[in-house]
C-alpha cells in the first residue's frame, strides 16, 4: 500500500474520461461499493473497474469479491465490510483511504428483500432487515462522509427501488425501508450539496439478480386470511426470479453516467417496469390530491381560496 496522498479530483465537475486514458491514478475516480459479491453491485464494481477507475470491492465475506482484486490488480482493493458491523465499516473505509487516498465515489448498494404480510412480520427480523437497509447506510456514510466534507466533492449513490415509491402486499417491510431511505436521502442531499457532495437515489425495477432468488427471506408465519393478498404476491415474487425484465450490466452503465454527470438528478428509476410503474403512481397521487382539495384546505385556522 501507498502512503502517498493524491491530489483532490475535481468531482464537482463532469469526470475527465482522458485522465483514465493516461493512466494518471491521482486523478481517476475512487469508488467504494458495499454488497459487490453478486448483483447490480458486482455489475458496477466490474463496469467502474473495466472503464480504468479505481474501486473498493466489498462484501460481508472479503474471498467473494478477491477475483476481482486478482483481475484488476492495484486498481481494485477486495475488502470485508458488513454494514451492520461499524468496526469493520471504520475499517474498509480507513483502508480504501489509505489505499487510493480518497473516495470520490460512494454506492451503498448492500441490502435484501423480506416476504411477510404486515401481521406475519417476526420482529427480529424485521428489525434486521432495518439494521441493514437502512441503519447499515446511515454507518457506511458517517465513516465516509468526513473525508468528502474535507474536499469538498463526492458521489453518494443510494440504491433503494421503484418499492421505495410505491408499496405493494407482502413487501410492507421491504418499503418501509426503502421509503426511510429515499427520505433520509433527500435530507441528504440539501444538507450536502451546497458542500460539493451529490447525491443520487437510484429505484431499479426488476433486475435479474438474485433479490428474489437465493437472497430473500420471508416470513415462516402464514396466516390464512392474507393468502388471497400476501400470499399470492410471496409466490409471484418468488416466481419472478430469473425472469426479470432488467439488466444489472445495464443498470451499472446508467449509474455510472450519473455519477460523471455535472450535475447528476436526485432519483434515476431503471427499467422500463419502474418508469411505468412510476408514473401511475404519480397519477394515482394527482387524483387523490385533487379530489380531496376542498377538505385539505378546511383544516387552515383561515380558509384560503
Amino acid at each position: 500500500m501507498t502512503n502517498k496522498t493524491p491530489a483532490p479530483f475535481d468531482i464537482s465537475a463532469p469526470f475527465d474520461v482522458t485522465a483514465r486514458s493516461a493512466g494518471t491514478p491521482e486523478e481517476t475516480p475512487v469508488w467504494l461499493i458495499t454488497g459487490s459479491s453478486s448483483g447490480l453491485g458486482r455489475a458496477l464494481a466490474e463496469h467502474a473497474l473495466e472503464r480504468g477507475d479505481r474501486v473498493a470491492v466489498t462484501a460481508r465475506d472479503a474471498a467473494s469479491v478477491a477475483d476481482l482484486a486478482a483481475a484488476y490488480g492495484d486498481r481494485a482493493l477486495a475488502l470485508r465490510l458488513d454494514v451492520t458491523d461499524p468496526a469493520s465499516v471504520a475499517a474498509a473505509v480507513e483502508a480504501s483511504e489509505k489505499e487510493f487516498g480518497r473516495i470520490d465515489v460512494l454506492v451503498n448498494n448492500a441490502g435484501y428483500g423480506y416476504l411477510a404480510a404486515v401481521e406475519e412480520g417476526e420482529d427480529a427480523a424485521v428489525r434486521a432487515l432495518y439494521d441493514t437497509n437502512v441503519h447499515g447506510v446511515v454507518t457506511v456514510l458517517k465513516a465516509v462522509l468526513p473525508g468528502m466534507r474535507a474536499r469538498r466533492r463526492g458521489r453518494i449513490v443510494n440504491v433503494s427501488s421503484f418499492g421505495g415509491l410505491a408499496a405493494f402486499a407482502a413487501t410492507g417491510y421491504y418499503h418501509a425501508t426503502k421509503f426511510a431511505l429515499e427520505g433520509l436521502s433527500e435530507s441528504l442531499a440539501a444538507e450536502v450539496g451546497p458542500l460539493g457532495i451529490a447525491v443520487t437515489i437510484v429505484e431499479p425495477g426488476g433486475l435479474r439478480t438474485r433479490w428474489a432468488g437465493s437472497s430473500m427471506r420471508q416470513s415462516a408465519t402464514r396466516l390464512e386470511d392474507y393468502e388471497q393478498t400476501a400470499g399470492q404476491r410471496r409466490a409471484a415474487t418468488l416466481a419472478v426470479s430469473g425472469r426479470q425484465p432488467g439488466d444489472p450490466v445495464r443498470a451499472a452503465a446508467a449509474i455510472a453516467a450519473v455519477v460523471d454527470a455535472a450535475a447528476p438528478p436526485l432519483r434515476l428509476l431503471l427499467g422500463s417496469d419502474a418508469l411505468a410503474g412510476a408514473r401511475a403512481r404519480l397519477e394515482r397521487l394527482q387524483g387523490e390530491i385533487d379530489a380531496n382539495e376542498t377538505l385539505t384546505r378546511s383544516t387552515d385556522l383561515e380558509p384560503r381560496p
